[in-house]
């Protein structure tokens, strides 16, 4: 029995990510033809494949593979001491992390961002600006690593290059215009050195890059329904009165809404503490750090960062106030601002400066430690 690669629509990426490798490898592989999504995928013979019914699904002889990057491992081993797999431990390793990564911090930002451009997902415009925040943050780091690198590791294409070539895929051909990608351009040279590769090009042949980002699609309404065409009215005959239309019966298009459950807490007898009182004085007295200096926010700039590997996490910060000292005002209205060390920088001690420095460019990672997250105060 030959494979068998589901892949669901022509040019699926992660798909790709099998059909680029199995190139490299020698290695023999039959696209499974007149495969209708939402038909084929729920079938009892695909879900004991792969039991969400999701694609790619690689049929062996030995039984099934889902998952883009298990089915392109599996595809590589296939060959005996395939060089997509590195030449050493520690190169194996690294394609491994560099796989990983490709996956979190690259395709996930990236199939957030199309979903919601497409209107499969709903959009808000804060939820886009931190998905692209998150996109930019994969791609700098990729960046610089391709800076004094050809590949993602080693000097020739390993199994890493194909998967994050083919997760870049999609950003290149439908995301990401020049205007975006142009600030990153060692990605841009890495990913079009390989797509122009002989085994890259006949699986992708010619890629594009989009001109411009997708528009928004709004995300459809559940139960909105598309208006009927009216019916070509008849001549008119002699004017009669006619009784009003009677109103379509609703479950002729939906059901009706059915009435809502009483919650169960609702049953409770009522009680003395008014939740919602407590919430707001909450909200009013346990706001922020970096809220209650907003009265400061014409005179001071501030980076806020968390760090550490295991808990309990530190957090540090850089604060540039207008004067020579923290304004008064300011250490009245942020009450806790003495659980903070506070030191002023020395700025002819280049350490001092070089810290600062990191802690304004996020610089990962710092004194050490892993960067958890980093705010701007401006």
């Amino acid at each position: 029995m030959a494979l068998k690669l589901y892949a669901g629509y022509p040019g699926n990426k992660n798909a790709n990510k099998a059909r680029i490798v199995a190139e490299y490898s020698g290695v023999k592989i039959s696209m499974v033809e007149n495969f209708e999504m939402g038909v084929t995928n729920k079938t009892p013979e695909f879900l004991k494949m792969n039991p969400i019914g999701k694609i790619p699904v690689l049929e062996t002889p030995e039984g099934a593979v889902f998952e883009s990057n298990a089915i392109a491992r599996y595809v590589a081993k296939l060959k005996a001491d395939n060089p997509l797999f590195g030449s050493t431990t520690i190169e194996y390793g690294q394609i491994e992390q560099w796989i990983d990564f490709s996956s979190l911090e690259i395709d996930a930002p990236l199939l957030s961002y199309f979903k919601a451009r497409m209107g499969w997902t709903p959009y808000f415009p804060a939820v886009e600006e931190a998905t692209l925040a998150d996109l930019k943050r994969g791609l700098g780091a990729l960046n610089t690593h391709l800076a004094s690198n050809t590949y993602v590791v080693g000097d020739s294409i390993t199994l890493a290059d194909i998967v994050v070539a083919c997760n870049l895929y999609l950003g290149f051909a439908r995301l990401l215009p020049k205007t975006f990608t142009s600030e990153f351009p060692h990605v841009e040279r890495y990913f079009w050195t390989l797509v122009n590769q002989p085994n890259f090009k006949k699986i992708l042949g010619d890629v594009k890059q989009t001109d411009s980002f997708p528009p928004i699609e709004s995300a459809k309404k559940p139960g909105q329904q598309k208006e009927k065409a009216k019916p070509k009215e008849a001549p008119k005959k002699e004017a009669k009165k006619e009784e009003p239309a009677k109103p379509v019966d609703a479950a002729a298009e939906e059901e009706a809404p059915k009435p809502k459950a009483k919650n169960p807490l609702d049953l409770l007898p009522p009680s003395k503490m008014i939740l919602d009182d407590w919430k707001r004085l909450y909200s009013n007295t346990k706001s922020n750090f970096r809220e209650r200096m907003d009265l400061a926010r014409k005179y001071a700039f501030g980076k806020m960062l968390i760090i550490g590997g295991q808990p309990p996490f530190k957090v540090k910060g850089l604060w540039l106030f207008r004067g020579q000292e923290i304004p008064q005002f300011i250490i009245d209205e942020c009450y806790d601002m003495e659980l903070y060390e506070w030191k002023k920088v020395d700025i002819t001690d280049e350490a001092q400066k070089e810290r600062a420095s990191q802690m304004i460019e996020d610089f990962e990672p710092f004194e050490g430690e892993p960067l958890l997250d980093a705010k701007c105060f401006k």
